[in-house]
């Protein structure tokens, strides 16, 4: 496994982080230590959730952050991880309705750390913005949570890169911290903005890359395999079975085909000629490096000139495994460069 940096924090966790958006929910208890305790395991130091997680799904609220706290009471480990959790989302039945006033940011908070069974959370995310509330407010409000020593680091998801800016400008000006790092949707596939359904998300998209290239702002993005998009299209996905991720199995030409139109009509953001481009490109890659397609698709992600730390979702060990054997993937520049000009 390999670490790296955050910048400006003295953060350095893993560079595969695990999202664990479905623990404790459509993954049972049982089967999230299993994958938690093989993550930690092979090296895995950082843990992605959320207070809003599984909340989609009648039943108890807050799953992922209640089995990940339960997770690390029983294992001990707290030290261990570096622990992220986000708030101040929208109430899901009304998201039109921002939720980032003071109270909603400290009040999650306080939520949060219940539930994670923690005093202080490594790095906080804002999980929506709100363009109508003073970014002044916002961030004063965020480093007095600093100060009171319920976090440690903050940083936002789903923020346009307009927005994040200002926040630099406040903070430099008032000598406060601003955003150590930025969570947005982001993967090898081609987007197509108009197709994304839920508008309150922020897709990496050039003024984003700018940003990055220009403050070596940390990048954790979601996504980042883009559902498995590639792998998928591709005929090939891990066993379920060994735990290795190293076997594949080659579904049939016709079988895949079907699975391409699948996810082209479930998938809008994901159009299909252009990102069909872009998989011949990576199974190229692929087999010139000996690589598996999700490694490729990682590693193009974490061969970013800016520090990039991509959020893998896993269900089962194949999955997981082959998610992490990524993590010393390099790609050259030029391999790079032809994902995205495909």
């Amino acid at each position: 496994m390999r670490y790296a940096n955050i910048p400006h924090t003295e953060l350095n966790p893993s560079v595969i982080c695990l999202g664990t958006g479905s623990m404790g929910a459509t993954i049972d208890r049982e089967t999230s230590f299993k994958l938690l305790d093989a993550y930690v395991d092979a090296g895995g130091t950082f843990l992605d959730t959320a207070k809003v997680y599984s909340d989609w799904i009648p039943g108890e609220r807050s799953r992922s952050e209640k089995t990940l706290g339960a997770w690390m009471q029983s294992r001990g480990n707290r030290s261990r991880i570096v622990l992220a959790t986000k708030g101040a989302h929208p109430d899901l039945q009304t998201m039109h309705v921002p939720r980032l006033k003071p109270e909603d940011i400290s009040g999650d908070i306080k939520a949060s750390r219940s539930h994670l069974q923690v005093e202080t959370i490594d790095l906080y995310w804002l999980h929506r913005d709100d363009p109508a509330q003073p970014i002044e407010t916002i961030l004063d409000t965020l480093n007095a949570t600093v100060q009171a020593g319920h976090i440690r680091y903050f940083g936002c998801s789903n923020w346009k890169a307009a927005r994040i800016e200002e926040a630099n400008e406040y903070a430099a000006r008032t000598g406060q911290s601003s955003f150590a790092a930025n969570q947005m949707l982001w993967n090898a596939a081609a987007i197509d903005l108009d197709g994304v359904a839920d508008k309150t998300l922020a897709p990496m998209d050039k003024a984003m890359v700018d940003l990055h290239l220009r403050t070596h702002l940390a990048a954790i993005p979601f996504s980042s395999q883009a559902g498995g998009l590639f792998s998928k299209w591709s005929g090939t996905v891990p066993d379920d079975d060994s735990g290795t991720g190293t076997k594949l199995r080659k579904a049939v030409v016709d079988t895949a085909k079907r699975v391409r139109d699948a996810i082209t009509t479930t998938a809008p953001m994901y159009p299909k000629e252009g990102n069909l481009r872009r998989l011949s490109v990576i199974e190229q890659i692929a087999e010139s490096n000996e690589l598996t397609i999700s490694q490729v698709v990682l590693g193009y992600l974490l061969s970013q000139p800016f520090p990039t730390f991509p959020i893998v979702g896993c269900r089962h060990m194949g999955q997981l495994s082959d998610s992490l054997s990524a993590a010393d993937v390099q790609l050259t520049p030029d391999e790079v460069a032809a994902i995205e000009q495909a």
